[in-house]
């Protein structure tokens, strides 16, 4: 019926048939005299999507989840994963060659204290671990009476014969329509940030910072226009770009050339190492920088200086440019939305439907834009029990029919050149049961109040999350995940550094995007999470004695009037659904053919009290 471009739906390799790996990769371990190795999900420069010839973690033990880790020991091995993966990973991997553990309580250190012997030499690649990882991981040697080894090739790899090549996805340019800011403007405020630090020279090892400052994007890991890379900014002088030239078409490399230079990535280790040789300060991003950086210039002299990237700061607040192409694309976004909703309201009450034919209509429809670059995720399409799982990814194996009576949560993004897009919405099919109605209330009760908030200069977004639980709280109930992350101006659907979490930390500015996306989830029978994305803005509030913000909602997609129960919103509630669905119709009707009208005036048309 329809065909999607952008995902796949094959079961990973898993379990037992991955075993002899084990067995291989322990026998490299003792011929390097070993006896043990962390293997992390991670690449150089901590992406959150990592390309093939990264994927260490899932080829040795099958989990395929976005975070999590493996340390295989000689009579032990274990794959560490956080709340969201247990059950994956209790299906992925082979339980009687591994143990599933947690990644956070308690750490993997503590594994590890109880597992290392004294004498032990437990290796780890140090390209592949932040500085504070390879720290934590000396500590627990040291109580241990082990030794941790940073080995100069990954033993891994040894072992890994088939391992895919590294990526050499071409290098477009962003251009002003869409960037908005010259690099030129932007490597001056970089500069300004590098004084402000006492450094001589800036490490630009996150390529989401690589791509924001030269404008440009590329085609290296799925989903996320990464163009893997570094780059050195000094506070004096011209920066440099480490980046494999058969990226480069002789445009890009043009575009590159007018504000830095050009050099192979095996160039960056001597640059680093001459600098570091004068006892330079270099500035290095403790969330993304390798240890092996670190590393590298003390051991030439230099001093490595680690905390926040100031780049990423920089780029999670939008210029003029980039919020009109936000506004754009979410507008756009809405017209396949509204389609694909239309489609799903005519078609699934059939019972005929799946998840997959679901992940495919919704990809179609935003393909028929003609602006569609990639998704900006995996679509999450659960129905029934598969919806309490968070993370739950489509397989032809788990592949659910949509029946009457269930609820479809389906979350999903686009990659525009102008904007990226992120959007749950959670369908019923047919008539809900009260609890539906009830959970789902309580969850659009905390979306709206974050959606309505106001809230002055310096908060933070841990102070807002509580917003969101409060009618989930007052029935004994919770969400296991953030309430909102920080969205990119086509880049990263999950960035830096500001969220709406308890453990947001990082004051919201005027320009930041981010989702609200508040849930609940019966575990074995339903799922229910609403998100748009938000738009921190100025409020005007009168007699306010400080800068008020506010926010402004980009997503225009109708949320499912049939879940509601009305003799549980405010007055205000009411109004501002109202309100929102009003501003869809207004966006979206223009746009859509005649069934898809129909169907949306009635899925906005106002309620009552």
């Amino acid at each position: 019926m329809f065909e999607a471009l952008f995902q796949t739906f094959e079961e990973p390799e898993t379990g037992v048939a991955l075993t002899a790996r084990l067995s291989a990769f322990r026998e490299e371990l003792a011929r390097r005299n070993l006896t043990g190795f962390v293997v992390p999900r991670a690449d150089q420069q901590q992406n959150e999507y990592v390309p093939p010839s990264d994927e260490r973690l899932a080829w040795l033990t099958g989990f395929t989840g976005s975070a999590g880790q493996a340390i295989v020991l000689m009579q032990a091995a274990a794959v560490f994963v956080d709340g969201r993966y247990t059950l994956q990973a209790a299906k992925q991997v082979d339980t009687k060659a591994w143990s599933v553990e947690p990644l956070a309580d308690p750490p993997p250190e503590s594994w590890l204290a109880k597992h290392l012997a004294a004498g032990d030499r437990l290796g780890f690649d140090p390209w592949l671990h932040t500085s504070a990882s390879a720290e934590r991981l000396t500590a627990a040697c040291a109580k241990a009476g082990a030794e941790l080894v940073a080995v100069d090739s990954n033993p891994l790899d040894s072992v890994w014969t088939e391992r895919p090549p590294p990526p050499l996805g071409p290098v477009s340019v962003h251009g002003p329509q869409f960037a908005g800011e010259a690099e030129a403007q932007k490597i001056q405020q970089i500069r300004t940030e590098v004084t402000k630090l006492g450094a001589e020279t800036l490490v630009l090892s996150d390529s989401h910072a690589v791509a924001w400052t030269f404008n440009i994007r590329g085609a290296d890991v799925a989903h996320t226009p990464l163009p893997l890379s570094y780059a050195l900014v000094p506070k004096d002088g011209r920066p440099t770009v480490f980046i494999d030239h058969r990226k480069l078409s002789n445009s890009a490399r043009d575009h590159l050339e007018q504000s830095a230079d050009v050099a192979e990535p095996d160039a960056l280790a001597p640059k680093l190492t001459e600098l570091a040789q004068r006892g330079a300060v270099i500035a290095l991003d403790a969330a993304t920088a390798a240890d092996a950086l670190s590393r590298m210039i003390a051991a030439a002299g230099g001093k490595p200086l680690r905390g926040s990237d100031p780049v990423t700061l920089l780029k999670a607040v939008k210029n003029k440019t980039e919020i009109e192409g936000a506004r754009a694309a979410h507008r756009r976004d809405a017209v396949a939305l509204a389609r694909f909703l239309a489609w799903i309201d005519r078609e699934a009450p059939a019972g005929h439907l799946t998840e997959i034919d679901a992940v495919e209509a919704l990809e179609t429809f935003r393909r028929d834009t003609g602006a569609l670059k990639d998704v900006s995720f995996p679509t999450i399409a659960g129905t029934g029990p598969n919806g309490a799982i968070v993370h739950y990814r489509v397989t032809r194996k788990s592949n659910r029919r949509i029946s009457p009576g269930d609820l479809l949560l389906i979350d999903s993004g686009a990659q525009y050149e102008d904007g990226t897009t992120d959007v749950t919405r959670t369908i019923a099919i047919g008539a809900p049961t009260l609890e539906m109605q009830d959970r789902f209330t309580r969850v659009l009760r905390g979306h709206i109040a974050i959606a309505r908030a106001l809230f002055p200069d310096g908060t933070t977004g841990a102070q807002l999350d509580s917003l969101a639980r409060q009618y989930l709280w007052q029935a004994g109930i919770d969400f296991e995940h953030g309430t909102g992350h920080g969205v990119g101006s086509y880049l990263s659907v999950h960035e830096g550094p500001a969220r709406i979490s308890k453990l947001g930390a990082t004051p919201l500015r005027r320009g930041m995007i981010l989702s609200n996306e508040p849930g609940y989830y019966k575990t074995d029978a339903f799922g229910i999470r609403i998100e748009n994305l938000e738009l921190v803005v100025g409020a005007e509030i009168p007699g306010a004695e400080k800068p008020v913000n506010a926010f402004e909602t980009l997503t225009l997609t109708p949320i499912d009037r049939r879940l509601v129960d009305l003799s549980m919103l405010s007055g205000d509630e009411l109004a501002w659904l109202n309100d929102y669905h009003e501003r869809v119709r207004h966006a979206v009707r223009p746009h859509v053919d005649e069934a898809t009208k129909v169907w949306l005036d009635a899925a906005t048309a106002p309620l009552s009290l």
